[in-house]
């Protein structure tokens, strides 16, 4: 069938691009750091972080045009993967850093789900660092040069978005211009998002616990009653054993003294 070929083609090429891609968002989050946290760094040093994030975005392009390729329903694919579309042309809009590393955030998130070995504890904890880590260089950058701002450094940084994403909000640091509160909204509602999954993951642990508990109690409520069946049949069955010994030895007693009886009567 060619659409099950389309989709083995897709598969090995999602395999054997999981990793490199992986790399790539490494590479694009130390490339979208360095000049946040080094402002006084040399204009090409910026220049280079630019084009490297300009390079990553334009790779999980290309990854996500040859995925679309080798799809044999290519509009389900695009439909069942909106997000995905969106990270790709989120750049195209506007030339903004902020919204490549948003379109960089969403690809990433998009490919680690592929990975069947990513379970859901490391893909919560991946991502609540990740969000953390570029929540706080994302509003370290529109807010170190606000009039009335009061995150200045990538310690303040930090500690507004973990007290932000766990929501807590000491009220000690707070984001003045609009780009910074939407992005405090948006670590608000993924904190309580990922809090959630975090609690959801803990209760099916101890509900999955319980009901391996359950099931091998079962097993061995199931094992007992089988072999307290088994025991009774065997007594049954040594029962009737002696009995069918026992009925045949009356019989044959009679014939045994008719027997002697018949041989003594010459003698008399």
């Amino acid at each position: 069938m060619p659409g099950m070929a389309d989709i083995q083609a897709r598969e090995r090429w999602e395999r054997h691009t999981q990793g490199p891609l992986l790399l790539l968002s490494v590479l694009f989050a130390v490339a979208y750091a360095v000049p946040i946290v080094r402002p006084d760094v040399a204009p090409w040093i910026k220049d280079a972080c630019r084009a490297v994030e300009w390079g990553v975005w334009a790779v999980f392009a290309v990854d996500y045009a040859v995925r679309l390729w080798l799809s044999p329903r290519r509009w389900r694919f695009v439909r069942r993967q909106p997000l995905a579309l969106l990270a790709v042309l989120l750049p195209l809009l506007q030339p903004l850093r902020l919204l490549r590393l948003v379109s960089a955030l969403l690809l990433v998130g998009q490919r680690a789900r592929l990975a069947s070995r990513v379970r859901v504890t490391t893909y919560v904890a991946g991502s609540c660092a990740g969000l953390l880590v570029f929540g706080s260089l994302a509003v370290l950058e529109v807010e170190r040069d606000a009039p009335e701002g009061n995150i200045a450094t990538l310690g303040d940084a930090v500690w507004w978005s973990f007290t932000t994403m766990t929501t807590v909000g000491y009220g000690d640091l707070a984001p003045t211009t609009g780009v910074g509160r939407l992005l405090a909204v948006g670590l608000m509602l993924s904190g309580i998002a990922l809090l959630g999954v975090v609690t959801a993951n803990i209760a099916a642990w101890f509900i999955a616990r319980f009901d391996e508990e359950d099931a091998v109690e079962q097993r061995q409520t199931a094992a007992l009653e089988a072999l307290t069946a088994e025991v009774r049949a065997l007594r049954t069955e040594v029962a009737e054993l002696r009995e069918g010994r026992a009925a045949p030895g009356d019989p044959g007693a009679g014939p045994a003294s008719g027997t002697a009886g018949h041989l003594s009567s010459p003698r008399s």
